[in-house]
């Protein structure tokens, strides 16, 4: 294996020209835009990013496209991209202005640098163990919007990137880091700063960090690369003995790895299906349909045994796998109320559901179809999956259904987890937003015919426009609550309810004694009531914060388990 440099402008320009590509075995381009946010950070401050592997190859290897745009390398001899991708493709579109779409946003990712940041380090990086989805970083978080203007904005003038928003673009310390990598030129910037003259104090330290800052292109990347001798096996194998052993990789990357080594061109099967059910509203990870297809093929959801099934096995376990993933998600959207992977405590439910509809061959007795409904949302509602060894779990359900068992065997299983599967009072004290109760909190509301105070819209999670796009919201807003409550306290269930973001906004930092009264006057008792706010002037002020949680959790438990007894 030849050790090799390359400088990030270099491996920029390689991707350009085409010369650098992605083999298919690759996962595709997760990174949110904090990522991107974090990397640039790192670099800027020269730490350490880790080493790029590539493979020189002369076969012709199945390849799939990056996520900004190349021209056709003229030359037979490709470079194949094994390790970095996320990195370079980042670094790709910030340098050249490209734009791509990052994960969990709706438009291409711009970044800010502030002139002005401070000298130290503020810790901004996020953990997210198993790269799962999350809200649109586009807006703001919910607990964001309970936050005071000036509290965002102090947080904002410690951090020395940031993902861009309108109100910071306006901002003269501001500048766009595409636009900074554009010229060599310091001029329009200090300009728009307000400095005027070499005299000025800001002229050099502005002037040093922009230059410090286009110094990100010369940074360095060591280059592993491996020799063309090697066959596509052998690269595959490697690609998955390194990410493994470096924990870079989910597991259902290293399957994806291993099954398009043995089945070339799988991967453009599995994304066109993958879009199909994101057109029906569920924008799940790749790997879940991995593995399903793993659950069809060999009874169990794991992926350790992935390599050794055969490309015949693969193909039939897809082709079985695929009608059982439409009959699950036509079941939650249709039979359970759940339109979107938002609303599920985990995405395993889809295997197993799936699973049980090929199982009974898609013919199922109405009161069957009952009993699973029931099981499907008191699953979710108990986080069933999302609570111990989730695959383990899954398995255990998987053989009930392997040996002919239904609905009914797969509610003794999961009250033998859980215990009891009504809900209590006391299950929702401590519990937050995160809470799989919450999710089932807000399918009750919305059965029930919950609605914006304002607007008068039912609640839902597929509202165009920032205006009307859900929130949660805190009745009585962090702020009212910081001085005597501790943000675990302020984020309980029973304090939280459905609104849009322009009604949040609007709320602001007021206390529920002060905006609730005239909000009921004019929308009546009943827009409250749907959601199980009590409205009893005496348990609206800061001073009764305690009672109004324990009537309020009272009142939403009796919904929930209306609900799920319907």
């Amino acid at each position: 294996m030849a050790k090799a440099e390359a400088s990030v402008e270099e491996l920029v320009g390689m991707i350009e020209r085409g010369e650098l590509r992605l083999p298919e075995m690759q996962r595709r381009y997760v990174w949110r835009s904090t990522r991107v946010r974090d990397l640039l950070d790192s670099l800027y401050r020269d730490y350490p990013s880790g080493a790029i592997l590539l493979w020189e190859a002369d076969e012709a290897v199945p390849l799939q496209e990056f996520a900004i745009e190349q021209q056709k390398n003229p030359y037979q001899s490709t470079r194949l991209l094994l390790d970095g991708q996320q990195r370079l493709t980042s670094l790709s579109a910030v340098i050249r202005g490209e734009q791509v779409n990052v994960r969990g946003r709706q438009r291409p990712i711009e970044l800010l640098f502030n002139l002005e940041h401070p000298d130290q380090l503020t810790v901004v990086t996020e953990v997210d163990e198993d790269g799962g989805d999350g809200e649109d970083d586009e807006e703001l978080t919910d607990e964001e919007a309970d936050s005071s203007e000036d509290e965002l904005q102090k947080r904002f003038d410690r951090m020395t990137f940031v993902v861009a928003t309108r109100k910071l673009e306006q901002l003269p310390q501001w500048v766009k880091v595409t636009e900074v990598f554009k010229t060599d030129s310091d001029a329009q910037f200090l300009k728009r700063a307000g400095i005027t003259s070499f005299e000025d104090l800001r002229y050099e330290k502005y002037s040093q960090r922009l230059a410090k800052l286009r110094g990100v292109r010369k940074y360095v990347y060591r280059m592993d690369v491996l020799e063309r001798r090697l066959s596509y096996d052998e690269v595959t194998e490697i690609f998955v003995r390194v990410n493994s052993l470096g924990a870079k990789l989910r597991s259902s990357d290293l399957a994806l790895a291993q099954i398009t080594a043995k089945w070339r061109g799988a991967l453009k099967i599995f994304q066109a299906f993958q879009s199909q059910c994101i057109k029906a509203g569920f924008d799940l990870d790749l790997g879940l349909y991995l593995k399903n297809m793993v659950a069809f093929g060999t009874g169990q959801s794991r992926f350790l045994t992935v390599g050794k099934l055969s490309i015949e096995t693969l193909q039939q376990a897809w082709k079985d796998s695929v009608p059982g993933m439409e009959f699950a998600i036509n079941f939650l959207r249709n039979n359970a109320g759940i339109n979107g992977p938002a609303l599920l405590s985990s995405p395993f439910l889809l295997v197993a559901l799936g699973y049980y509809g090929h199982k009974r061959n898609y013919q199922i007795a109405e009161d069957e179809s009952r009993r699973l409904r029931y099981w499907v949302l008191a699953a979710n509602a108990k986080g069933r999956y999302s609570r111990g060894s989730s695959e383990t779990l899954l398995d255990q359900d998987l053989a009930i259904l392997r040996a002919g068992g239904g609905a009914e065997e797969l509610i003794d299983r999961l009250r033998s987890q859980v215990g009891r599967l009504d809900i209590s009072a006391g299950e929702l004290e401590g519990r937050n937003q995160r809470s799989a109760l919450f999710k089932t909190m807000f399918l009750a509301f919305r059965a029930d015919g919950a609605k914006d105070w304002r607007s008068n819209l039912a609640i839902a999670l597929d509202h165009e426009g920032a205006h009307h796009r859900l929130q949660f919201h805190h009745i009585f807003p962090k702020a009212v609550l910081k001085s005597a409550y501790t943000s675990r306290e302020s984020d309980d269930i029973a304090n939280l309810c459905f609104i849009s973001g322009k009604t949040n906004r609007q709320i602001s930092d007021k206390e529920p004694s002060q905006y609730l009264p005239p909000m009921i006057e004019k929308a009546g008792k009943a827009a409250f009531e749907k959601q199980c706010i009590p409205t009893a002037q005496v348990l609206l002020g800061v001073a009764s914060y305690k009672d109004f949680l324990r009537n309020r959790r009272e009142l939403i438990v009796k919904r929930l388990n209306d609900f799920l007894s319907e």
